[in-house]
C-alpha cells in the first residue's frame, strides 16, 4: 500500500512563511515526479509546483518567486517552502506523486489527504 503523508500546514499571517512536507512510503519502485496542488473553496484544484526525478521544476505563475519546491530523493520526500504568503494562498494543499509501485510497471498518480493552509490578512 502506498501512502503520501503531508505535514506543515497551519494558520499564518499575510507575509509569513510555511514549509510543507510530503513523504511517500510503501512498495515504491520508482518516482517520476512529485508536486503540490491546492484547492480553495469553490474552486478547481490547481497545480502549485512540481519537480521531476531529474530536478526540473515548474511553478504556477501566481507563486513564482514566493514558493520553492524541493525534494529529497533518498527519503521519497518533497517540500514546499512558501514565503510572502497572501490570503489568496488559502487552500487545502495536496501532495501528488507519479509513482511506479512494485507489480504495477507503470506510473500512476497518487495523492495525499491534504493539509490546510490558511493565510489571514
Amino acid at each position: 500500500q502506498v501512502r503520501l503523508v503531508e505535514s506543515g500546514g497551519g494558520l499564518v499571517q499575510a507575509g509569513g512563511s510555511l514549509r510543507l512536507s510530503c513523504a511517500a512510503s510503501g512498495n515504491i519502485r520508482s518516482i517520476n515526479a512529485m508536486g503540490w496542488y491546492r484547492q480553495a473553496p469553490g474552486k478547481q484544484r490547481e497545480m502549485v509546483g512540481t519537480i521531476t526525478r531529474g530536478g526540473s521544476k515548474n511553478y504556477a505563475d501566481s507563486v513564482k518567486g514566493r514558493f520553492t519546491i524541493s525534494a529529497d530523493n533518498a527519503k521519497n520526500t518533497v517540500y514546499l517552502q512558501m514565503n510572502s504568503l497572501k490570503p489568496e494562498d488559502t487552500a487545502v494543499y495536496y501532495c501528488n506523486g507519479e509513482l511506479d509501485i512494485v507489480g504495477d510497471y507503470r506510473y500512476r498518480d497518487y495523492w495525499g489527504q491534504g493539509t490546510q493552509v490558511t493565510v489571514s490578512s
